[in-house]
């Protein structure tokens, strides 16, 4: 019989960001090309009875292959990355390109590019890191970027050499407004910061527990109020990466009542650990550690809440591979306080199954039931929406065949060992989930089957990305910004 597609998966139930239904599904040319029950033949076939079908994670927040503003190299390749996030269900990355200081932000793209094509196994995209917002960079590399496919910007209102403070903000979020890009921030109050690590190591408070008490709570919503106001007053949307907190989440709320176009994510880490995962002995706190730190259990309470709501709009990994050893945690000596430890986890394998047991397994009661939805929408449907990746997230014809099958019902218990990173070790370790994404496949080709890598690298695809709706301004002007009501003064061109 001749084959009609290169591939069916038949017997399955595709998921959804608005329900599941029992179909086949079938791809030719990398695309899906049809949903129904009875499809004709593939030349390859794919039994999926009593599994789901679902479109491949989209992670929008990940460092790989990336030096931090110290100097350090995290422990991932792109290809051992793409590995991890494969074996976790993702089909999609978007990683950073980081400029520091005294960086030419054209060089460090080209030469991020030139890594990740050498090394991707799944598709992916990136931010741009800007924490030299010099002439050159805000007039000419920033407008050229955007309009060769990269559109989103990050930007850090913390730490010593890479933070951009107020009035650079300003310029940044006039240069995207006016090339119709996406500003993505970390946003927290610098000089609370800086003033508790110093004090809490001056009074000899420096195990890796006392991480969790340096970044004060009011830092967060502080600074989110600070980053809303100046991104309202010159109409810009944002995204507002890893919300920690209650009061963060309340903030964000409050500007998207008032029809502000604010943006945001949660972490995993911040939805399952609190800052008493890093009480532990010596220093093995540090596995722990990361920026902001996890907070309180009522603190994970409001952010599933705010995920329910709608005020926060996916759940990224922020993965930020650092070995516990010389290399990474403890690059500054075996006996380092608190401020000297490499802050980040790694997430990128861990994040779909831990998401999946709360919302799907579990069922998280704020979702009414409808978890599987919730689950596809925040990993993949409403990433692909906000970043612009047009055949991402869904499962519909002429998108593109990412596809993760689940056995909804196989139970699994997280260790280190498993994990495909470099990082050799997981902060989840040790829990237990039930579901796992037992085999992958972007564009139509298996990623991973059989518990196997099938991927080579390189094959992962860049993808060009435009501004797209999440980038378009409200058209809402203040009237500081209004020229009909501040005496003519047209300050956004």
């Amino acid at each position: 019989m001749t084959a009609n597609y290169d591939l069916v998966i038949r017997g399955g139930t595709i998921g959804s960001a608005t329900g599941s239904f029992r179909a086949d599904l079938a791809v030719k040319d990398g695309k899906v090309a049809a949903l129904g029950l009875g499809l004709a033949p593939g030349a390859r076939e794919i039994d999926a009875t009593d599994k789901l079908v679902l479109p491949g994670g989209i992670d929008t927040h990940a460092h790989v292959e990336q030096v931090s503003a110290g100097g350090l190299l995290n422990a991932d390749t792109f290809e051992s990355a793409m590995a991890s996030a494969a074996f976790g269900g993702n089909t999609t990355l978007i990683s950073f390109a980081a400029q520091h200081r005294g960086l030419d932000l054209r060089k460090v793209v080209d030469d991020y590019a030139g890594l990740a094509r050498r090394g991707a196994l799944i598709d992916y995209a990136f931010h741009l890191i800007v924490a030299n917002p010099d002439a050159k960079t805000i007039t000419q590399d920033l407008p050229a970027l955007i309009r060769e496919g990269h559109a989103s910007i990050k930007v850090f209102m913390t730490y010593d050499l890479i933070k951009v403070d107020d009035e650079p903000l300003l310029d940044l979020l006039l240069t995207a407004r006016q090339n119709r890009a996406l500003i993505c921030v970390h946003a927290e109050n610098h000089g609370m910061i800086s003033w508790m690590g110093k004090k809490l190591v001056e009074k000899g408070y420096v195990a890796p527990k006392y991480h969790a008490i340096s970044h004060p709570r009011g830092s967060e919503a502080e600074a989110f109020n600070r980053l809303i106001t100046a991104a309202e007053l010159l109409d810009q949307p944002i995204m507002i990466f890893h919300v920690s907190t209650a009061e963060g989440a309340q903030v964000i709320r409050d500007a998207r009542g008032r029809g502000l176009k604010v943006f945001a994510e949660t972490c995993p880490q911040y939805l399952f650990l609190t800052r008493h995962d890093l009480d532990k002995p010596g220093l093995e706190g540090a596995k722990w550690m990361c920026s902001p730190p996890p907070r309180e259990q009522a603190d994970q309470d409001a952010l599933w809440q705010a995920l329910a709501l709608g005020d926060i709009q996916t759940v990224s990994s922020d993965h930020a591979p650092y070995r516990f050893d010389e290399t990474g945690k403890l690059s500054a000596g075996p006996n380092p306080n608190f401020k000297q430890i490499a802050n980040g986890l790694p997430g990128l394998e861990t994040r779909l199954p831990l998401l999946f047991d709360a919302l799907v397994s579990k069922g998280r009661p704020e979702f009414a039931g409808r978890g599987l939805e919730a689950f596809v929408n925040l990993t993949a449907t409403a990433p692909a929406a906000i970043y612009n990746l047009p055949g991402k997230g869904a499962l519909l014809p002429g998108y593109d065949a990412d596809i993760a099958i689940w056995d909804p019902r196989k139970a699994v218990t997280i260790t280190d060992e498993a994990m495909h990173d470099r990082t050799g070790f997981t902060p989840f370790a040790g829990r237990n989930v039930t579901g796992w994404p037992e085999r992958v496949l972007v564009r139509g080709d298996d990623v991973v089957a059989e518990s196997a890598l099938r991927a080579r690298p390189g094959s992962g695809r860049w993808l060009r990305r435009e501004g797209g709706p999440a980038a378009a301004p409200t058209g809402r002007l203040t009237a500081d910004m209004d020229p009909r009501l501040n005496f003519g003064a047209t300050l956004l061109e």
